[in-house]
């Protein structure tokens, strides 16, 4: 590794002003005097028109945890309804509203935006670049983000979408939905996406053309891989989304038949369409929740990450193959049978590369000296939550068993594990661990502890009676009520008991963000002694990223830079020459 280059500093003179109105003194010397400095703008100013990559991915963390706040709401508003049998706390139009909400603000709102901040500002960093190649449109992307949130929660000023999760045609048609509802759904979920796909195309710019010296694909940290990764799957799957959004708009509101079932259109064409968007968004959101544990494991376990490369080429397999699957949700729709083998085929051909990712993880922790902190506990629990719900959607995958389950709470269950697994405990891993690196503060360890232990038990609570209410029992999915004499009812309760267990841990590690942000310890530059080049910014970094960027020569920069160091303080000072005796 080269030797840093010494910052060079300018001196200016301070000499006297001359009282001449042009400010210029009649010396032979000019000199430029200045009136005044520019006043501050306040900083809530400066981030919303800031270009920077920092600003940008912070702003799009803190509103996807807000978020997830009002998810958690929505959530827990249904559960109380299906608390117990015939309940009318919610009335069938109210929760039918709160299940659309629900399932945008969880996947468009937070899940997938929470992934693009964490990488929006941190894959320049590991990456050497001191800002992004495309800054203006990355800042156009987070507003488009804004703007499509604001759309989607205006619906609450005429009629929000009654039309669930997924708007299937030709339910979401105007014949079925004549109100606004579904059109302001389409209209958010819109702009968000595009939001999304310029965020993407920033990414993808940065990361081939401004990487640090030396800094080879092969040497890139894990999680930029995974930045990588998604972001060229979302310019592939964003444009899917964008265009089945923009036919459902004309369908609803030009005469359009795209989905207009015996008038030349095909329901199954938004199934398809739709179906392929969402399984790689949930593609992406385990794809940057294995990429952090990837990053973590290695530094609390005192150990270089097992198998990187493999891991590396597996997120790839993870995305490709992943969204060749979406026809794994289509199992009871009208398609042909061949297509249905082919979903189970491309499903099963995950265990593979899921399987490398968490083997390789596991392995990397065996024998290392773990440092059990909150980042590496809430790894584990993703690792958990995660195994547990592709255990169950791999299931899901073969053809009866889909025919048999596709539609009750055992298939929500299955997801939530995953979902929950990678968009809330792979995420909070990653802000406990990267949080003294965007703050110079560390998050309250007891109250992180307390925090995970009661999402973990609040996630086995709420999910793991939706099995047997689904397996058991046939418990259909997004139902409003369910009836008594059913022998669901214990199982509903448990899970709506559960729901407020893993809603107050999640609360308290949103509180603990909020409270530490200027009233945490200390942290400094290098907090965790990691390997990537982050660690070699400060802590929050300068708007420049690094003043002097390091030639790269390995794939752990950080730990050359640290040797380099070692090495030079301890070197002995080389002896003096003798004195030649004078003849």
């Amino acid at each position: 590794m080269s030797d840093p280059i010494d910052a060079v500093t300018a001196g200016y003179s301070n000499p006297r002003r001359s009282g001449r109105e042009s400010g210029v003194s009649s010396g032979a010397s000019p000199e430029l005097v200045a009136g005044g400095f520019p006043r501050r703008r306040p900083r809530w100013m400066e981030i919303a028109t800031s270009a920077d990559h920092k600003d940008v991915g912070r702003t799009m963390i803190v509103a996807s945890l807000g978020f997830l706040f009002i998810a958690l709401v929505e959530l827990l508003l249904m559960r109380l309804q299906l608390a117990i049998p015939e309940n009318t706390f919610l009335t069938p139009v109210t929760f039918n509203r709160m299940l659309s909400l629900y399932g945008a603000t969880a996947i468009f709102l937070f899940a997938i935006p929470l992934a693009l901040g964490l990488f929006y500002y941190l894959a320049p960093l590991q990456a050497g670049a001191r800002g992004t190649a495309l800054p203006r449109v990355g800042q156009i992307g987070l507003w488009l983000y804004i703007a499509g949130a604001t759309v989607l929660y205006s619906g609450f000023l005429f009629t929000p979408s009654e039309a669930g999760v997924n708007p299937l045609a030709p339910l979401s048609e105007l014949a079925f939905l004549p109100n606004n509802g579904v059109d302001a759904w389409a209209a958010a979920n819109g702009l968000v996406t595009l939001g999304f796909v310029l965020i993407a195309i920033n990414l993808v710019a940065t990361l081939h053309r401004l990487r640090a010296p030396g800094m080879a694909w092969r040497r890139l940290p894990v999680f930029t891989w995974a930045a990588a990764i998604c972001s060229w799957l979302l310019l592939v799957i964003g444009p899917v989304m964008l265009g089945a959004i923009a036919m459902l708009l004309i369908d609803r509101n030009f005469d359009g038949i795209f989905f207009a079932d015996g008038s030349g259109g095909s329901p199954l064409l938004w199934e398809h369409l739709s179906w392929i968007f969402f399984t790689g968004a949930y593609m992406l959101i385990l794809i940057a929740a294995l990429a952090a544990i990837a990053e973590i494991v290695p530094v609390f376990a005192r150990r270089p990450l097992q198998g990187r490369r493999v891991v590396v080429g597996s997120l790839v397999a993870i995305a490709v193959i992943g969204t060749l699957a979406w026809m794994q949700n289509m199992m009871t729709a009208p398609i042909g049978i061949g297509w249905m083998y082919y979903a189970m085929l491309m499903s099963l051909a995950l265990i593979v590369p899921f399987g490398l990712v968490i083997y390789n993880l596991i392995a990397t922790m065996v024998g290392g000296a773990l440092q059990m902190r909150a980042p590496l506990l809430f790894a584990l629990g993703a690792i958990s939550a995660i195994s547990i719900g592709l255990a169950s959607e791999i299931s899901h995958s073969m053809v009866a068993v889909a025919w048999r389950l596709q539609h009750t709470t055992d298939s929500t269950a299955a997801t939530h594990f995953a979902l929950v697994g990678g968009a809330v405990f792979g995420s909070f891993a990653a802000l406990h661990y990267w949080f003294p690196k965007m703050t110079g503060r560390t998050m309250g360890e007891t109250m992180a502890r307390i925090s995970f232990w009661t999402m973990g038990l609040g996630t086995l609570l709420a999910f793991v009676p939706l099995f047997f209410a689904g397996g058991e029992h046939g418990e259909v999915v997004d139902a409003y009520k369910f009836f008594s004499g059913t022998g669901v009812s214990t199982l509903n309760l448990i899970a709506s008991i559960g729901a407020l267990v893993l809603a107050t841990g999640i609360v308290l590690t949103l509180v603990n963000a909020i409270l530490s942000r200027t009233g945490g310890a200390r942290a400094g530059h290098d907090q965790w002694g990691g390997d990537s080049l982050e660690w070699f910014a400060l802590s929050p970094p300068e708007p420049h990223n690094f003043d002097v960027l390091p030639d790269v020569r390995s794939d752990r920069p950080m730990r050359d830079i640290r040797d380099a160091i070692a090495h030079r303080t301890s070197r002995p000072e080389p002896a003096a020459p003798e004195k030649q005796p004078v003849a």
